[in-house]
């Protein structure tokens, strides 16, 4: 339920999100983002709902990172994962052409393509990870990423995103300026962040796209994440 200091949802406009952006300006703002990933906690966020997977794997699994973006958690997970004796597989997909051919080293196999149409067989893949993506689209769009993540999941399918707060927006907006972000990248971060979810919402768009309600918990760093095992 929205209140005070957790209102409606907005749409907002990213700046990333317009496709002619220059690709200068956007591998420099994804910078940003895995640089807050690793400090504000998106990648512990994350990692919190991967690391109970791993043991299940055996020696070898895979993973792939919906719009993978600087393939920070991708790369974060399979050194994780090679400690504890996994040999992981990631497959990083995004929609940026520069992104895709310039961050190849941060995952095993990247491509770019269409996060709701996913171009992967049906339980290809053991997991299925969507990080601070599902907030960028509308009602309709988010449950068919959704769809797709389940359908492509074999072992576990997992949404890490943000939690909706005017506190979390204005500590960004203190941090962007201490960590050197640049404008664009401040400016989409408080975005971001008015577009993110509450836990109810979030449980209610996996649940209307796969008809299972999913565990959903709240992280530190403002996230949540929802993760569910995948039911033919």
């Amino acid at each position: 339920m929205a209140s005070l200091l957790a209102p409606p949802r907005r749409r907002g406009t990213e700046i990333l999100d317009d496709p002619s952006v220059s690709p200068e300006l956007m591998t420099r703002s994804m910078s940003d983002v895995a640089r807050s990933n690793a400090l504000l906690g998106g990648t512990r966020a994350a990692m919190a709902e991967l690391n109970p997977v791993f043991p299940a794997m055996g020696v070898e699994g895979s993973l792939l990172d919906v719009g993978t973006g600087w393939g920070d958690i991708a790369a974060t997970a399979r050194s994780v994962a090679g400690r504890l004796g996994v040999r992981l597989w990631t497959v990083g997909l995004d929609t940026s052409e520069r992104l895709v051919t310039e961050r190849r080293a941060s995952n095993s196999v990247v491509t770019r393509g269409d996060a709701l149409r996913l171009p992967f067989r049906d339980r290809s893949v053991d997991v299925v990870l969507c990080s601070q993506i599902l907030h960028h689209f509308e009602a309709a769009d988010a449950q068919a990423l959704v769809r797709e993540m389940n359908r492509v999941a074999r072992r576990r399918a997992i949404i890490a995103d943000l939690r909706r707060s005017r506190i979390a927006m204005s500590g960004l907006w203190l941090a962007s300026f201490a960590l050197g972000f640049h404008p664009v990248s401040r400016h989409d971060g408080m975005v971001s962040v008015m577009r993110g979810f509450l836990p109810d919402e979030l449980a209610d768009i996996v649940q209307g796209a796969t008809g299972q309600r999913p565990t959903v918990k709240r992280r530190l760093g403002f996230r949540l994440t929802a993760s569910w095992t995948p039911q033919t």
